[in-house]
């Protein structure tokens, strides 16, 4: 017979105890579908998928609560049941990840610049700490979130603050309709149109470029996607190629992501490409660009800083760490967090920042 919820978090509870009487370093684990994500892996393991199910989901409060382990696909089933879905888009990479693991690593997908990031969709959590507390933080509507906003700090923490035990959303309606075209445009050209048809108010939900390609995703009312395909032009995709497209997007799996080494750039979303050979993945209008096997010696890092970015060694060796190097006061900032909500540095250490 399955353990209930609470006999779940109840071993939870006195494992993490455990591991801080000790002084046990915890790896906190859901699906693992994000291993290859973060500086290292330490720590004896601790497995979430246990702890799993749907809490809450109101579709007529746009809101959906769920436990750690709840897979990602159960949930996206749940809400497109009522046409509803998760707005942020997070990677699966192919496989099925747990809820908690979306949030800890806070990654959007290509509606992110659009819509908002996984961040924006947090409305609430409950964390399990080092010394054994349930915490709860924000709520599960919009006039819950007051203070300081330890919910979202949480998203992109990649666990070493504490067990996301639990997660309130807020979803959004499917676009009433969608259409998705492809233009034959230089990289350039295709970053300046996407800036140029958000300012104009064309209601884009996607805006990438690939091998020689833009494409763009137009979601809203019907005659909003009507007037905007006109005015954009391009060919019209049929909704299952468009589908199968973004999707492969979302989820790394175009053949640039089979490569050996591989630089994830944030820049602001108008800059100019960066001084490589090689042309890039180019995704939120701009914003987010991917650089495949650059050449021998090429400082993707400093090229990132130059256009006013970061750059982040998502595949491959990176000479200082793998996530952007950050300035002495957040870096500071990020310590004196650890410290206050683990002051022993059990859960997930170097994970995020070598030595915290």
């Amino acid at each position: 017979m399955a353990a209930t919820a609470d006999a779940v978090l109840a071993e939870l509870r006195e494992r993490v105890s455990a591991a801080h009487r000790t002084r046990q370093a915890l790896r906190l684990r859901g699906c693992g579908t994000k291993d290859f994500y973060g500086e290292s892996l330490a720590g004896e393991v601790l497995d979430l998928r246990a702890h799993q199910g749907i809490v809450d989901y109101e579709p007529s409060e746009l809101v959906i609560t769920a436990r750690c382990g709840t897979p990602l696909s159960e949930i996206e089933a749940a809400l497109a049941a009522h046409g509803q879905f998760l707005a942020f888009e997070p990677p699966a990479f192919g496989a099925d990840p747990s809820i908690g693991g979306v949030i800890a690593a806070g990654l959007s997908g290509p509606r992110r610049a659009y819509a908002g990031a996984a961040r924006d969709f947090v409305l609430g959590t409950r964390l399990l700490t080092a010394n054994g507390e349930l915490l709860r933080f924000g709520g599960q509507v919009m006039k819950n979130v007051a203070g300081f906003d330890v919910s979202r700090l949480l998203c992109g923490s990649l666990g070493i603050l504490g067990v996301i035990t639990e997660i309130s959303l807020k979803v959004l309606p499917r676009p009433r309709a969608e259409q998705s075209l492809r233009l034959e445009l230089p990289a350039a050209a295709a970053v300046e149109s996407f800036n140029r048809w958000s300012a104009l108010g064309v209601p884009i939900s996607g805006a990438a470029w690939w091998q020689g390609s833009a494409w763009v995703r137009l979601s809203g009312a019907p005659p909003a996607v009507r007037a905007a395909r006109e005015r954009i032009g391009g060919e019209a995709i049929d909704a299952a190629s468009a589908q199968t497209w973004w999707d492969a997007l979302r989820h790394c799996q175009l053949p640039l992501f089979d490569s050996r080494v591989i630089w994830r750039v944030s820049v602001p979303g108008a800059a100019p490409p960066l001084g490589l050979p090689a042309a890039p993945l180019i995704d939120w209008g701009g914003a987010l660009r991917w650089y495949a096997d650059p050449a021998e010696g090429a400082d993707v890092r400093a090229m990132a800083c130059a256009a006013g970015g970061t750059a982040l060694c998502w595949r491959g060796a990176a000479p200082a760490g793998r996530f952007h190097p950050l300035p002495p006061v957040l870096a500071r900032l990020h310590r004196r967090l650890k410290e206050r909500f683990d002051p022993h540095g059990i859960f997930n250490p170097g994970r995020l920042l070598a030595g915290l």
